[in-house]
């Protein structure tokens, strides 16, 4: 590395190098950075979901549909885990079902070991 260094003013020394370097360092910083978080939520024991199902929540699908599919779960399954009819919870992935009260996104959140949030 082809490093410059400097005596600043007020006696602390400063390294000076090319900046194709510099932006070298600051990619391989990120990728650290990157890196410590993976190990740190591996550690916590935090679920790793798919960019795919990421991707699927931010175009808009519905999210009930989105986790139900990625659980591996069929709506009839889905139905029978919460106690609700499965015609609801197509209406439901569908959008034509609205005006939910807060227990049934609980029992669907609950039966998809998602968050409340993930789903409303």
């Amino acid at each position: 590395m082809n490093t410059q260094f400097i005596n600043a003013g007020d006696g602390s020394k400063m390294a000076v190098i090319p900046e194709p370097q510099y932006i070298l360092l600051l990619e391989k910083a990120e990728m650290l950075d990157d890196v410590a978080a993976y190990d740190t939520a591996k550690l916590a024991n935090e679920e790793m979901i798919p960019s795919s199902v990421v991707y699927e929540l931010l175009d808009g699908t519905n999210p009930v549909k989105v986790w139900r599919k990625y659980r591996g779960l069929t709506q009839a399954t889905l139905a029978e885990a919460t106690g609700v009819k499965q015609s609801a919870i197509a209406q439901l992935e569908t959008g034509s079902r609205h005006g939910q009260t807060m227990a049934f996104y609980q029992r669907i959140a609950a039966a998809l070991n998602v968050d409340l949030d993930d789903l409303v």
